[in-house]
């Protein structure tokens, strides 16, 4: 089996953004994404090209075009949400964004009636069932294939610095889970879901492609749902591992990080310089300490087993990655993550309403819609 990797302009951007939909008055999820899909639909087209549905009926996912700064694919979401509440605000729906709803019961929503969401629903049962949970894909465009996999590899040793910044799911049904990302645990129970396996040469891809799907445990390509993935039909490497975020500054900080990363690893592999790589079960443990502590997680650096606190690395990390900012013309969004590290993750900030309301999931809800409507952490 061959994977063509197709052509991509180099660090290009392009931002996937799940957006829950909530009951103005309850703040508990609705499940009305075929009413705003068919609303949103422009006439003689068969869907929006900005817009589409998710496995559940109370999820719209809302996609930049391809931009050539986070900016641009951010001006994009822009104009896609303020469409979407033009057809929302009558049906009193709101927009509302984590990696879960804090209080829904999952056994109370719907699957949307597409094929391929009712294979993954009967092939997985209960799991399958519990994923109420939102994301954000950024999608980094790469020119040669030669270059996706050692990036990859490269990123993964950031990825509990992303994780923790994006985590946004401590409550799950009512509860308080003592996680800061229980999206990224409760995902990577689905068949092919969680820590990509890593590979050395495109043809080992390619070789556990084509086993996926002899064996049957996947019948597209697109079923590989690790937390980064190569995706060959856009010719980009996509980083799934963010929890959703409640804000489209955020997004766009989430986002610009990524996007200065991929890009710094391309340049050092255009320099002949060794890309990082570590063992995958420091890999795994990072993933693990970062969904439990969040912006308190301990992580593991290096092959070498060094260690550092999540948030000071991320601080030593964005001075260096500020040539490269600039260079693509990100560097106002990629400051905004020292917006996350000073006002906190939005566990972080989800848990203190909590703890100021006595426990009332209600007011964390509301103040999950009042960071989406203000474009910005509260």
């Amino acid at each position: 089996m061959e994977i063509d990797f197709a052509p991509s302009a180099r660090s290009t951007v392009g931002i996937e953004w799940e957006l829950a939909l909530v009951d103005v008055d309850s703040g508990d999820l609705r499940q009305v994404a075929p009413t705003v899909l068919e609303a949103v639909r422009p006439p003689g087209a068969d869907a929006h090209p900005h817009i589409h549905p998710e496995l559940l009926l109370n999820t719209i996912e809302v996609v930049s075009g391809v931009a050539t700064t986070v900016r641009g694919a951010g001006a994009d979401l822009a104009r896609t949400v303020d469409e979407l509440r033009a057809v929302l605000d009558p049906l009193r729906v709101d927009l509302m964004c984590a990696g879960t709803h804090p209080f829904a019961r999952y056994d109370f929503q719907r699957v949307t009636n597409k094929e391929r969401y009712a294979t993954l629903i009967e092939r997985t049962q209960w799991w399958g069932r519990q994923m109420v949970i939102y994301g954000v894909h950024v999608h980094v465009g790469i020119e040669d294939r030669r270059k996706v996999l050692p990036i990859l590899r490269a990123v993964l040793c950031y990825l509990p610095h992303l994780q923790s910044l994006a985590a946004s799911s401590p409550f799950w049904a009512g509860r308080d889970t003592g996680y800061a990302s229980n999206r990224a645990l409760l995902f990577q129970q689905l068949p092919t879901a969680g820590l990509p396996q890593v590979f050395d040469e495109w043809h080992e891809l390619e070789s556990y492609a084509r086993d996926m799907l002899h064996t049957g445990v996947i019948d597209d390509l697109n079923e590989i749902r690790w937390d980064i993935r190569p995706a060959p039909h856009l010719g980009t490497l996509e980083m799934r591992v963010f929890d959703g975020a409640s804000n489209l500054a955020e997004v766009l900080a989430l986002a610009a990080l990524v996007h200065c990363l991929v890009e710094h690893f391309s340049t050092m592999l255009d320099d002949g310089e060794e890309l990082p790589r570590m063992p995958q079960w420091f890999l795994q443990e990072n993933k693990w300490r970062s969904a439990r502590y969040g912006m308190d997680a301990i992580v593991i650096l290096d092959a070498a087993g060094n260690e550092q606190l999540v948030s000071e690395a991320v601080a030593e990390l964005l001075p260096r990655l500020e040539p490269v900012a600039e260079r693509l013309g990100c560097l106002e969004e990629l400051d905004g993550v020292r917006t996350i590290l000073a006002k906190g993750a939005s566990y972080q900030r989800q848990r203190r309403v909590a703890r100021r309301h006595d426990g009332d999931l209600d007011a964390v809800v509301a103040s999950l819609v009042a960071e989406m409507r203000a474009g910005r952490p509260l």
